[in-house]
């Protein structure tokens, strides 16, 4: 139960930052080289991000890790 709301925690603040910089989920999945609707499932926290993949993740949208998984 608490991996589900890590997941959504972290998958809510990776779209708020997308929105806020003006850019759609093709847009981050190319600058990430990740699928368009890989972003949506991890955006809705449908599964556990990787630590690679949010490095690439938090790079594309210029915040530090910490950003996404801080409570």
């Amino acid at each position: 139960m608490a991996n589900i709301c890590i997941a959504k925690r972290i998958g809510n603040r990776i779209r708020k930052k997308r929105i806020e910089l003006g850019l759609s989920q093709e847009a981050l999945g190319e600058m990430c080289d990740l699928h368009r609707t890989y972003i949506g499932v991890l955006e809705r926290g449908e599964k556990n991000v990787t630590v690679m993949t949010l490095m690439k993740i938090a790079n594309a949208l210029n915040e530090p890790v910490s950003f996404f998984i801080e409570s």
